[in-house]
């Protein structure tokens, strides 16, 4: 037997493959499963073979009824049109990340975009990786054990990580910033503490707190931060990361106190701030004397300089019935009592908002619910990413972790803008879009690549959406 015959023969068993036999009939070699089964008659063991395949040296084991020729034909079949739109969409922030992390930039740019159709534990990165049409030569180390030691230096890596951040934020002048909880099952990570979230689950949390941007829909930073801290606190620690004076900052009503206000003024940043409904700003009195239609409900608004910033005042029609409807029957069920029935009735559907800007009131309304970009992010971040699934063991992995997987929302997001303006998000979802574009295929052939057709479905979507990805070639 030649050695590179014993060699696979000695390959297959150190994986644990047993009962290998190779035999030689001419110069060929051939595979067989090979045991002894107990026969009665001649009352010992029978040897008892079954043919398994043939042994090439240069292709290596064919199993039987394998067609040779079938072996020899396109040797790397690779998705290429969902891997060039993923690049496409990394291209703004891919030198950026060259810049803040030059030792990890490769292994971040493919564990972001493989993340994107779905959260891919580290142990299937490379195969899904590879599976990909290989865009711009990058050749990331996918190795389980150096994807974990790559998660803990991006980890900890705030300034690295702030390079991409600041960039960002540079790029809008509007900005929305609110906090959402992700469950931790692993009780080792410091960051996991039991604290307070709506759904009132005492369990081990940490807490994300979120910017993006009202100007393009897009993410800007991200932080993960111990559950137990309270809202504001994590409004400063956040802002004093981030040089966004001259900007405005849109918030929730849970970042209310006087305190958040002094400190927004102190960073020159303007603020839109709903009032929380016990505060004392709503028994300023405000001459509601203007209205606007805000998708087909009907909007009544007045303002009032107070100190050194107003009180915008807005009443929906639509909520106050129905906040009424719902004190009446709390009432009647005895749930509260006449003093706070009263109360309730004169806050029904009212909104009130503090900010230092002096505009037309229907505009600090829209900027107010701006808020829902960020909810809906929230929600991506958690579900479609499957991001909030941690069962890391340290805090640096968790920091690595909440880093790559906004990095894969923001990919999400930069595709949900392209359908948006094509006026394709009611037909398709990002995930949709990227599995369309996965028809569309790249081989290898003897060291010549070659794209496959792409369906005529496909290519009416690719121009669609102004993108032209595929060679006019093909596309003819």
């Amino acid at each position: 037997m030649e050695e590179w015959a014993r060699k696979w023969l000695e390959n297959q068993r150190q994986e644990g493959k047993r009962c290998l036999e190779i035999k030689m009939e001419g110069s060929n070699y051939y595979v067989y499963h090979t045991t002894t089964r107990y026969d009665k008659e001649i009352k010992k063991g029978r040897k008892v073979s079954k043919y398994l395949g043939k042994l090439d040296k240069e292709k290596g084991f064919i199993p039987k009824g394998q067609n040779i020729r079938a072996v020899a034909g396109p040797r790397n079949i690779t998705e290429y049109g969902n891997s060039m739109l993923l690049h496409e969409m990394m291209k703004d922030i891919k030198p950026l990340l060259k810049e803040a992390f030059p030792d990890h930039w490769e292994e971040i740019c493919a564990l972001a975009m493989v993340g994107v159709s779905g959260n891919v534990p580290l142990k299937r990165a490379k195969d899904a990786w590879e599976k990909l049409y290989n865009a711009e030569n990058i050749y990331p180390n996918l190795n389980q054990n150096n994807l974990t030691r790559m998660m803990r230096d991006v980890g900890v890596n705030r300034a690295g990580q702030n390079v991409l951040f600041k960039e960002l934020a540079d790029m809008s002048d509007k900005l929305v910033y609110d906090l959402s909880f992700m469950f931790s099952r692993s009780m080792s990570i410091n960051p996991a503490e039991r604290g307070y979230n709506k759904d009132k689950i005492q369990v081990p949390q940490i807490n994300l707190a979120l910017l993006c941007s009202a100007d393009t829909g897009l993410p800007i930073m991200i932080r993960s931060i111990p559950g137990s801290v309270k809202d504001i606190k994590t409004l400063y620690h956040s802002i004093n990361e981030l040089d966004i004076g001259g900007k405005t900052l849109i918030l929730d009503r849970g970042f209310f106190s006087e305190g958040a206000i002094k400190f927004l003024r102190g960073k020159e940043t303007s603020y839109v701030l709903p009032a929380k409904r016990d505060s004392h700003y709503y028994d300023t009195r405000i001459h509601l004397n203007k209205y606007f239609s805000y998708h087909n409900r009907l909007i009544k608004c007045g303002k009032r300089k107070y100190n050194d910033f107003y009180l915008y005042l807005f009443e929906d029609q639509d909520l106050r019935l129905e906040e009424q409807k719902t004190l009446y029957r709390k009432l009647d069920e005895r749930k509260i009592d006449k003093e706070k029935f009263d109360e309730g009735m004169k806050k029904a559907g009212k909104i009130l908002i503090i900010s230092d800007r002096d505009v037309e009131k229907q505009e600090i309304y829209l900027l107010y619910k701006k808020r829902e970009v960020i909810e809906k992010m929230f929600d991506t971040y958690k579900t479609v990413l499957n991001a909030d699934k941690l069962y890391l063991q340290d805090d640096e992995s968790v920091f690595g972790h909440v880093f790559i997987a906004f990095l894969s929302l923001y990919i999400h997001c930069k595709l949900e803008l392209l359908l948006k303006k094509a006026e394709l998000n009611h037909k398709f979802t990002p995930i949709d879009l990227l599995y369309k574009y996965s028809k569309v295929y790249h081989f290898e052939m003897g060291g010549r690549g070659m794209i496959s057709e792409v369906p005529k479905k496909v290519m009416d979507l690719d121009e669609a959406l102004g993108l032209y990805m595929f060679p006019k070639s093909i596309r003819s």
